[in-house]
């Protein structure tokens, strides 16, 4: 039967690479709500704070589901593309990764993929909840629609923003949702975005 993959990015950090911020917490409010109708078998995030944090808040509206860190869907460069295959200002950013890196997180991706973005062989559908963070999910939706291994690449997502993946047996994956941000009010979905991008 269906596999239903939701894909959530962390609530707004304070700084970045800190703890989620009041602004973040609410959003993951906010996100538990939207999804306690969904009959979730599982959550994973990443072990970094921001992703437990964001995971923690949205699973209290899951009593007895199980939420465990994982390290492969921490925040990691989920491929190493050919440099000369990319844009400018995309080569740039794969630049900023050292190759130790970006030969990790290649195999990292390649790992969650493989655990996660399948079909199921049971009679019933099933719903797995992911927290992680930007790169990782646009390489989940770049996957699914058979795009070039860069494209993740450019995929952006605002935080606590909804993708839903579906996954059956003898079907390509149905990018069910994405970037959903329903649930936000407007102070809280722009939230991280440059001014400029707001509306």
């Amino acid at each position: 039967m269906t596999h239903f993959l939701y894909l959530i990015r962390h609530g707004h950090a304070e700084p970045h690479d800190g703890p989620l911020s009041a602004a973040g917490r609410e959003q993951a409010r906010l996100t538990g709500q939207r999804l306690r109708h969904v009959p979730l078998a599982a959550i994973h995030h990443g072990p970094l704070e921001r992703a437990a944090h964001t995971a923690g808040i949205i699973a209290s509206d899951f009593p007895g589901v199980p939420a465990s860190a994982s390290d492969l869907v921490g925040d990691y460069i989920p491929a190493d593309p050919d440099l000369t295959d990319l844009p400018g200002d995309f080569a740039e950013f794969v630049r900023g990764y050292d190759f130790s890196e970006r030969a990790e997180g290649r195999k990292l991706a390649a790992a969650a993929i493989d655990k996660f973005a399948h079909a199921e062989s049971s009679c019933a559908d099933t719903h797995e909840l992911i927290v992680t963070h930007n790169l990782l999910i646009g390489w989940f939706v770049s996957q699914a629609m058979a795009a070039p291994d860069w494209r993740w690449l450019g995929v952006n997502q605002m935080n606590c923003g909804v993708t839903v993946i579906a996954y059956r047996p003898a079907s390509p994956p149905s990018l069910i949702m994405f970037n959903d941000g329903g649930h936000l009010p407007g102070e809280l979905k722009w939230t991280g975005f440059p001014k400029s991008f707001r509306p």
